[in-house]
């Protein structure tokens, strides 16, 4: 039940968000064993220099300005080994899929309880 976000620069090819939006779904199914219609994201298309910012440079990693940033909320509970599982899915399946560099795909992931989600008619299925 992951929600995730998805921000890049908007000068890119048709398709371009579709791709990396397959590419992280399918690290999803792969590393967290969500259902192939567990299907939630929000694509936000940037104009350069307004609103997607990151440094040249951060722990040792050389950034150029074509950032993509991945934010996933999901429910807690998933290992440390799954998680860096997603992370290097993610990374893998967007270089391999797009022009985008491995250094330039920054992930963060959020994780709440179960009942703090609904997804449709106002009904929380896992709250107690």
């Amino acid at each position: 039940m992951p929600l995730v976000r998805i921000s890049h620069l908007s000068a890119k090819p048709a398709g371009f968000s579709k791709t990396v939006s397959q590419a992280v779904h399918t690290a999803l199914i792969a590393a967290f064993g969500i259902p192939a219609d567990d299907l939630f994201q929000i694509i936000t298309e940037h104009v350069a220099g307004d609103g997607l910012i990151g440094p040249e440079s951060f722990l040792g990693i050389d950034h150029s300005k074509d950032l993509v940033f991945v934010q996933i909320t999901c429910a807690e509970g998933r290992s440390v080994e799954q998680k860096k599982a997603l992370y290097a899915a993610i990374v893998e399946n967007i270089a391999r899929e797009t022009p985008i560099r491995r250094e330039d795909v920054i992930i963060n992931l959020i994780e709440t309880k179960r009942e703090n989600w609904s997804f449709g008619n106002g009904i929380a299925p896992f709250a107690a």
